[in-house]
Parts: structure tokens; C-alpha cells; sequence
């Protein structure tokens, strides 16, 4: 049985969880990606409880997912910017998305539709074999034991 925090996992699944596994970390860096930065900006957004979103912003912000800018002085008023590593979170959260499009949905289709904003053409996740360039159907990938793994077994 998994505990409360998952330290004690040698697993990058379990680590990432660590970091943005809580309900409102993801929609909350969805939202940053489509362009909100600001606590009242994410607090409209979501309808999340003030010190909810205070809490998970402080978090994001220590995991270096985010970084607070003071944007005014008097008062002091920040935003929140994706860091690099904040912004590496729009793949998975991709797929996230077209997976909750594939399968609940409503009858109305997806809520948004990603597009490439050079030629308008539909963005779609594939799986890509890095050596041949073919795409990689999930069956036919393998996982192997990495230095971690392979570290621990020693």
C-alpha cells in the first residue's frame, strides 16, 4: 500500500506525482499555459479556495515549476511564471488532455482543439522511435531497468 508520499518509490512517476500529483497543481499549470499568471487570474479560473490555491502555488513555486515576479509594489503583488521545468509539463499534460478527449468527452466533443500556429494544422501525440523515426504503437514498447533501478538491486 502506497503511503501518504511516495520518498521511499524509485520510480520518476511517483517522484513527478510528488510534485504536481495534488487535484489542483495540473489545471493549475494548464491554466499558466494558456496565459494566466496572476492569483486572482488562476483563483477566477478555477474557483479554488483562496488558501488552497495559495498553498499549491507555494509548492509549485518551491518545486521550481513556477516563479513569483513582482509585477506591483505598493502593494506588493506577484505572478507566477512557468520555469523551464514548468513549461516541460505541456507534454504530459497533452496527453492527458487527448486521453479525457478519447474517452469522456461529451457529445459535444473536445473542449479545445490544438492547433500548430504556424500552418492551423492539428497538433496530435505519437510515440516516436528516437533511431528510425517511426511511430511507436504502446504495444510495442518495452521498458528496461535504468542506472536507478539497476543501483538499487546492487
Amino acid at each position: 500500500m502506497l503511503g501518504r508520499t511516495y520518498d521511499d518509490q524509485v520510480c520518476s512517476i511517483a517522484r513527478a506525482l510528488e510534485v504536481v500529483g495534488e487535484r489542483w497543481s495540473l489545471l493549475i499549470v494548464r491554466d499558466a499555459l494558456l496565459g494566466l499568471r496572476r492569483f486572482d487570474e488562476f483563483q477566477g479560473s478555477l474557483g479554488i479556495a483562496r488558501n488552497v490555491l495559495t498553498d499549491r502555488l507555494n509548492k509549485l513555486v518551491e518545486q521550481d515549476v513556477f516563479r513569483r515576479v513582482r509585477y506591483q509594489d505598493r502593494p506588493a503583488r506577484y505572478e507566477y511564471r512557468l520555469t523551464p521545468m514548468g513549461e516541460e509539463l505541456f507534454l504530459p499534460l497533452l496527453a492527458l488532455m487527448y486521453w479525457g478527449d478519447r474517452h469522456l468527452a461529451g457529445e459535444a466533443g473536445p473542449p479545445r482543439v490544438v492547433e500548430h500556429a504556424g500552418c492551423g494544422g492539428v497538433v496530435v501525440e505519437r510515440l516516436t522511435c528516437s533511431a528510425c523515426g517511426e511511430t511507436v504503437p504502446s504495444g510495442q514498447v518495452r521498458t528496461r531497468p535504468g542506472p536507478a533501478l539497476a543501483k538499487r538491486f546492487d
